[in-house]
Parts: structure tokens; sequence; C-alpha cells
């Protein structure tokens, strides 16, 4: 499963699995096993802001952390996503 990077944030890795690229480009934020039972996932807009889709079991605050983090570097995260899929950022509300 490609990650977006090779360390923890907040204490989980941020990827993708190469059976959800027919969506629109969103994060998956996952333990070391990279399972998406208790994963959360988030959908990325053009503008970095993030849709929680699946909180998981992950809390509040570090939701928002990896929020703030999407935000800040969802422009490198992209081209990695582009680099696989051929579907954009989320366009929903």
């Amino acid at each position: 499963m490609p990650k977006y990077y090779e360390f923890k944030v907040c204490g989980y890795y941020l990827y993708f699995t190469s059976k959800c690229i027919v969506e629109a480009m969103h994060v998956h934020a996952g333990d070391s096993k990279l399972t998406e039972a208790g994963s959360g996932k988030l959908f990325v807009k053009n503008n970095g802001d993030t849709i929680v889709q699946n909180q998981g079991k992950i809390s509040d605050r570090h939701i928002r952390e990896i929020q703030r983090f999407i935000k800040d570097n969802y422009k490198e995260m992209y081209r990695k996503w582009a680099s696989i899929s051929e579907n954009g950022f989320y366009e929903g509300n």
C-alpha cells in the first residue's frame, strides 16, 4: 500500500490502497498494519481542506492535527496520488 510518507503523523501512517484509487483523492490514517479496520479516511479537496468520511479509532484532537498536516502538504501528497490514479480532488461538500 502506498504511503504518502514513511513517517507517522500523530502516530498514524498516511496512505492509500491500490483498490481505492477509483475514488477521489483521499487519505487513510492507520496503524502499522495499514488495514482499514479502525483507520480514518479523509477526502481531500483542491484547496487542501478535508472531509472526514470515517474517523475510525482516531481521537478528535489527532484528526484535527492530521487535517492540518494534510492542508500544509496536500500538493505534494497529490503528486503521489496522481502518479497512480486518474481521479482528482474531492468535489463534494
